[in-house]
């Protein structure tokens, strides 16, 4: 097996930790995912830097926490100074390719200010977070009230209807509602319908259709090195499956929700409004669950199968042997437990993601089908695929740490203690229900392997949870005076976390390290009271005569 010379980039949208077989599902079977893990490595503690889409997705794509490169949340443009996986990896001599979703909103007003048109080469990469596109596909074609007569821009959309399916919007038409009892759309944005069959031939559904587009992509390469990231659309709502998946599980295979009415009397305030949520109501329903749940778990088995379909292929070309293969996620979904739905706060199933690396380099044979526990973060995956295409990390931009020394079987130096995600919510509903300014809507968190510390900006005390003693994060310890030199040394933490330089990104360490000391090299002679202080290569330029006085 020779070093990995290509890096395939696999993300899943709104995938749970543990809804694979290889971390212990009791029902739900993933026969490739667990393949994979047995010729790499998982990762048991791997943490997003938001529980949201947008500003998780762009601290992957740049290495950076969210308030290092400011797109705090779904709709936030990337500033347009941001460097990204494809500025670093095309410095390397590599391709830098996109199939699927990046929730990547353009700086348009930062390129009209800085004269870049958006038709130009910059202009276009700027606007995609730094990828050349394959395809790019959102998904989530929504229209409503505001928006009725939107242009559709959907490369998926455009797919199904020259397959034939009617026009406009057969996505959510087909790929994404089923057909009622009176022959009427069900629509998947009611969860009433998840347990229908999506109205479209299953080959032609998202997961389908993108793998097709990987492959398509996977035959096309030549020798030159790339980073490909195939970014899927599901298991995210809307919560509805294709047959045969529709019906492959039922309500029997619905593990109990992890939650208890505890939770609910003298909650938190900020947790109190997250629990009201319309999707965290609904979720608290046991009818939600059974409807909704099955579906999800059958979109997850698409997944799987559709990997199955890549790897096979891969196997067939020989591509496995020169290509790593990361699968992720952008975060997880509550699913009901703690009395919520969808995501956005820092329990488990919400900000803990699966982390699978296969790397097919003889270096990381040692570790293959192991796990590791280590604490990292999504920003570690940047500094990855750049040592692994030949580039150079830069420390005073990239906040994340390679992978690499743990695929290979090494512990590096100093690794971190604490792991930390961030949600701006201040365009949310609870930032309403609590009366909250955008400016203090801010919630952090910090886990150290072993203590959860949420805390939220506007005067809320922190929800504190010990995983130890508590894995199912049920009692909170926010106020528990027994804890109180618990909760101190996390606010030292996240104080010392938050206080980190990082605004410091047009000038590298080296460079000031070989500044120091060097003015009087240029000519600039600061507090030396006469030449014998100076080196004798710089007096000359300070000696003579005028040529004339003019006092």
């Amino acid at each position: 097996m020779s070093a990995a010379k290509n890096v395939l980039f696999i993300m899943y949208d709104q995938l749970r930790f543990d809804y694979l077989s290889c971390a212990g599902h009791p029902y739900l079977k993933t026969p490739n995912f667990d393949r994979l893990a047995a010729k790499g490595v998982r990762f048991t503690n791997a943490y997003v830097q938001s529980p949201i889409c947008g500003p998780s997705r762009m601290s992957c794509y740049t290495g950076r926490y969210v308030h290092s490169h400011g797109a705090a949340g779904n709709g936030y443009p990337l500033k347009i100074g941001e460097r990204t996986l494809g500025d670093y990896l095309r410095d390397a001599g590599a391709e830098c390719w996109l199939i699927g979703k990046t929730h990547m909103v353009a700086d348009v007003e930062g390129m009209r200010r800085l004269g870049v048109p958006a038709d130009s080469i910059i202009g276009a990469r700027v606007s995609e977070c730094g990828y050349d596109i394959w395809v790019r596909e959102d998904g989530l074609v929504c229209i409503g009230p505001e928006n009725p007569d939107e242009p559709i821009d959907s490369p998926y959309n455009d797919a199904l209807i020259a397959k034939g399916y009617p026009a406009p919007n057969p996505w959510h038409v087909h790929a994404n509602s089923g057909i009622d009892e009176a022959g009427n759309i069900a629509s998947g944005w009611y969860l009433k319908n998840s347990r229908a069959a999506a109205n479209i031939r299953e080959e032609d559904s998202e997961t389908p259709w993108l793998t097709d587009r990987a492959i398509e992509f996977l035959d096309s390469r030549g020798d030159a090195p790339w980073l490909c990231h195939l970014s899927f659309i599901k298991p995210h709502w809307p919560y509805i499956a294709p047959e045969p998946y529709a019906s492959m599980f039922g309500p029997d295979k619905v593990v109990p929700p992890v939650r208890s009415d505890a939770e609910r009397h003298n909650a938190n305030p900020v947790f109190e409004a997250f629990m009201e949520m319309p999707e965290g109501r609904s979720f608290s329903r046991d009818e939600v669950r059974d409807t909704v749940v099955p579906a999800y778990m059958g979109l997850v088995a698409q997944c799987d199968a559709e990997l199955g379909r890549l790897l096979d292929h891969l196997e067939a070309t020989g591509r496995m042997q020169d290509t790593m293969i990361v699968l992720t996620s952008d975060h997880g979904d509550y699913l009901g437990d703690h009395w919520m739905g969808d995501k956005c706060l820092f329990h488990e199933p919400s900000v803990k993601v699966p982390l699978v690396i296969y790397d097919p380099s003889e270096a990381a044979d040692k570790t293959r089908g192991t796990l590791c526990d280590a604490l990292v973060e999504a920003i570690d995956l940047t500094p990855t695929f750049i040592e692994v295409l030949g580039g150079k990390v830069l420390k005073h931009v990239v906040e994340g740490r390679s992978l690499l020394p743990w695929l290979r079987g090494e512990t590096p130096e100093n690794w971190r203690t604490a792991v930390f995600s961030e949600l701006d919510y201040g365009g949310l509903l609870p930032a309403e229900r609590l009366d909250l300014l955008p400016s203090d809507a801010h919630l952090f968190m910090i886990f150290d392997g072993r203590f959860k510390m949420m805390h939220a900006d506007g005067g809320f005390a922190p929800i504190l949870f010990d995983l130890e003693t508590d894995p199912r994060e049920l009692t909170d310890l926010g106020t528990d005076p027994a804890h109180e030199e618990t909760r101190q040394r996390l606010y030292e933490m996240l104080n010392r976390w938050a206080r980190r330089y990082a605004q410091r990104t047009t000038v590298t360490d080296e460079a000031l390290f070989a500044q120091r000391g060097t003015e009087a090299d240029f000519g600039c002679l600061i507090g030396f009271w006469d030449e014998s202080e100076v080196a004798p290569a710089v007096r000359p330029f300070f000696v003579g005569k005028p040529e004339r006085d003019y006092r």
